[in-house]
């Protein structure tokens, strides 16, 4: 089965600006792909090449085997729902009139375009609000809305730039759910964020990308075991019944400890350095301060090794550097 989204050496440059550089991709059929980067990294740019609205400047992309550009460019729209990272709309213009105005752009009409307004709605939980002004909406009610709208002529793959952006806790929650049920349904999403535990919590890869270039791809767990190896080394938390300031002497002698500082809640934070490619194989640093503060007569109360999630992975493989 071919790739529903490939991208071949895709290129965008504004004069001296690379944009986006060579950027190798292959979403399969159902997957849910996320982008993470800073701003400027080439995330935006990439999904609106795909959304058929920017033409790159060498390289090719794919939707549903469809090269993208003017000569594809109906068939492929045909098959997207590309939702930006702002909302708009005409002024006094109401729920039911805003979809009514899409449907009728992808020439659905009569009793389909009426059953099919009212499916979206339901699907986005907004049925309720169909009589209500569209600018009298709450943020997050319109990034439903925003999603509704694509829903309309029943897309294969869903281009969603930050859908999360400036939406409060319950409103991320609720779009979040709202994903997951689309993802569940088979839809192909391709979704840029910078809420990095969503991301985590949604798509089955990701991909991380920095100033236009996409530095790692691959599942959540090989982005974290990526970043295990690529930053630093351990930090552990380590706790003592007492003699806290004579534990952090001890600790610091010991080899390749880098840092070691007390933590708000009573514990001690021992950071290790990261071990040289040509360091003599030791024990684990969990094993070393145990042993050292066991024979140096402390009761140990704690012991934890510091797991490298998304937000850590992101921090390790990226500079924040843009173009």
């Amino acid at each position: 089965m071919a790739p529903m989204i490939e991208t071949t050496n895709l290129t965008k440059r504004y004069g001296e600006l690379m944009a986006l550089s060579n950027l190798n991709l292959t979403i399969e059929q159902g997957q849910c792909f996320g982008f993470i980067g800073p701003n400027g990294a080439g995330k935006t740019t990439s999904i609106k090449i795909l959304a058929t609205l920017l033409k790159p400047t060498w390289g090719e992309a794919k939707v549903d085997g469809l090269s993208v550009g003017p000569v594809n460019a109906r068939q492929v729209r045909s098959i997207i729902g590309y939702v930006p990272d702002y909302f708009g709309s005409y002024d006094d213009m109401v729920v039911q009139e805003y979809l009514a105005f899409f449907a009728a752009s992808y020439g659905i009409t009569g009793d389909q375009r009426k059953q099919v307004i009212g499916d979206v709605l339901d699907l986005t939980d907004l049925a309720y609000k169909s009589d209500a002004e569209v600018n009298s909406l709450s943020r997050g009610m319109q990034q439903r809305l925003s999603v509704a709208r694509v829903l309309l002529h029943d897309p294969k793959v869903l281009l969603l730039d930050e859908p999360a952006s400036g939406l409060d806790p319950r409103a991320r929650i609720e779009m979040r759910e709202l994903l997951k049920e689309l993802h569940l349904m088979g839809k192909t999403i391709l979704i840029s964020s910078h809420i990095l535990l969503e991301l985590a919590d949604l798509c089955d890869v990701v991909g991380v990308m920095e100033q236009g270039e996409l530095k790692f791809t691959g599942t959540m767990q090989e982005i974290l075991d990526r970043a295990q190896q690529t930053g630093g080394g351990a930090v552990l938390t380590v706790g003592v019944a007492q003699r806290q300031a004579q534990a952090a002497a001890l600790l610091k002698t010991l080899a390749g400890v880098a840092q070691v500082e007390p933590t708000k809640t009573g514990q001690l934070k021992v950071s290790f350095a990261e071990p040289a490619a040509d360091a003599a194989p030791g024990p684990p640093p969990a094993a070393a301060v145990a042993q050292a503060l066991v024979e140096g007569g402390f009761a140990l109360t704690r012991l934890d090794e510091q797991q490298v999630n998304l937000e850590t992975a992101f921090m390790r493989l990226t500079k924040g550097l843009v173009q």
